[in-house]
């Protein structure tokens, strides 16, 4: 029996859990055994994991189900990554099928920017400590600030702290022509304003740009010889008007000669769905080749080349959360409250350039202030009204929100959200979401993704 491995897909949320509890029946008989019969892995942060490309499934390539899995979790931050979970069914056990999981997630977080991948197990079961000896790596001191979390998780659990160990595998920073990963965010648009129209005839805005923890992922493997090669295809979009190749090529003058690059985007953000995808895949194409080509702009000139590409771009560049005005070039960093946004696509395309073309669109609003933003004053998005008119799937999704609480239109596309003050608000409401939309759960974040991935790869170097 022959398996092969690739991300996981919401879809198979449900068969992962079952995964696990028959891995967990291994466990009969063991002390940890009262433990593992009361706590069961989260679905719901299983999805969200899914929803943010952190776990990889191993599936039979005879009848394509899912026979193992592996999820990577984020939370100890800085240059390293846990394993949250990682399980085979036990009928496929000794198929190397877990050690397959291990290395395909540990060259991801390698290609990542990660340093080091730590994982709790249990010192006395050959399936879990001696297995993870086997690939590199090794037990670390459990009373290290950084497992503390991870403890008190035990501790709340019932799980006794003399059986659990705590390991670490040190990974090297990716060669000069390796692949590497870059996240690429979507945003909100918390609110949108049109305070006018420039001889030029684009419009002049007022809007915060909330950047999120979930977007698309961009892979890069640098190249000797200038070219720029888009290896994933885009329906509909020529390689030629592809931003992320328009980006590569702008940045290539400010590299060194013969300096090129393989690209594969993973698409995750709807297109036109007003997150931002297309500019946000630009502006992390920029970013990190300006890193990994040693091209040494500096971040004023790498969002300048980014307004080249699209009005949206330079705050991605940036990637602050910001108040925007001007044509949304003009950005000031805007600290924010935590918050998680239950976002919904009602899978309806809205072309932004009909929007701003359209006669009934207000382009005259009074400006609008940091302060009047802050106290719930300015709320709002000026192309509301003329999507619910036109693109009744949209209507429909801002429609249902009301239940819960006031949604709204992102941006100029289709896509809309609403904001909570929990991650379990949040969840309640993507739970009960129709199925003819889909929702996910995503959290604002000040500092982008892109950011912080750029700091690990400079660490590295």
């Amino acid at each position: 029996m022959t398996y092969h491995i690739e991300r996981a897909v919401p879809a198979q949320v449900e068969a992962l859990c079952a995964i696990e509890r028959a891995a967990m029946q291994l466990f009969r008989g063991h002390r940890a055994w009262p433990f593992y019969i009361h706590v069961s892995m989260p679905p719901e942060l299983l999805l969200q994991a899914i929803e943010r490309g952190m776990v990889w499934v191993a599936l039979s390539d005879a009848s394509a189900e899912p026979v193992g899995f592996i999820w990577l979790d984020t939370e100890e931050g800085g240059d390293s990554i846990g394993v949250a979970e990682i399980d085979v069914l036990p009928d496929w056990g000794r198929r190397g099928i877990g050690a397959g999981l291990l290395e395909h997630a540990c060259a991801w977080a390698r290609a990542a920017g990660y340093r080091r991948v730590d994982l709790g197990t249990l010192a006395d079961v050959p399936w879990n400590g001696p297995f993870y000896a086997r690939h590199g790596f090794v037990a670390v001191d459990k009373n290290d600030p950084a497992f503390a979390f991870a403890r008190e998780r035990d501790q709340e659990n019932g799980f006794p702290d003399d059986l659990r160990v705590f390991m670490s595998r040190s990974l090297a920073p990716p060669a000069s022509d390796d692949w590497t990963v870059w996240p690429a965010p979507a945003k909100l648009n918390l609110f949108l304003r049109i305070t006018g129209r420039r001889p030029d005839g684009y419009h002049e805005l007022q809007t915060v740009f909330r950047l999120l923890d979930w977007g698309d992922e961009i892979r890069l493997r640098p190249r000797q010889d200038g070219q720029v090669r888009r290896v994933t295809p885009v329906p509909g979009v020529a390689e030629e008007d592809d931003l992320v190749v328009r980006a590569a090529r702008l940045l290539q003058p400010h590299a060194a000669a013969g300096a090129g690059v393989d690209i594969e985007v993973d698409k995750r953000i709807p297109t036109g769905g007003g997150l931002g995808g297309g500019s946000s895949d630009a502006a992390t194409v920029l970013v990190a080749l300006n890193h990994l080509w040693s091209a040494g702009l500096d971040e004023d000139a790498l969002a300048e080349l980014g307004r080249q590409l699209g009005a949206d771009v330079p705050v991605f560049v940036r990637g602050r959360s910001a108040w925007a005005e001007g044509v949304g070039e003009k950005l000031e960093p805007i600290k924010l409250p935590r918050r998680w946004y239950a976002v919904l696509d009602p899978h309806e395309h809205v072309p932004t350039a009909a929007l701003f073309q359209a006669a009934e669109l207000t382009r005259n609003a009074p400006p609008a202030t940091i302060s009047s933003f802050a106290s719930g004053e300015t709320a709002g998005n000026a192309f509301e009204p003329v999507v619910r008119a036109r693109h009744p799937r949209v209507a429909a999704a801002l429609d249902w929100l009301r239940d819960f609480g006031s949604g709204r239109l992102s941006g100029s596309g289709g896509c809309v959200f609403l904001e909570t003050k929990s991650q379990e608000r949040a969840e309640i409401v993507v739970g009960q979401c129709p199925p003819a939309f889909t929702a996910r759960v995503a959290m604002g974040v000040d500092v982008s993704p892109l950011q912080q991935t750029l700091a690990r790869h400079r660490r590295g170097a």
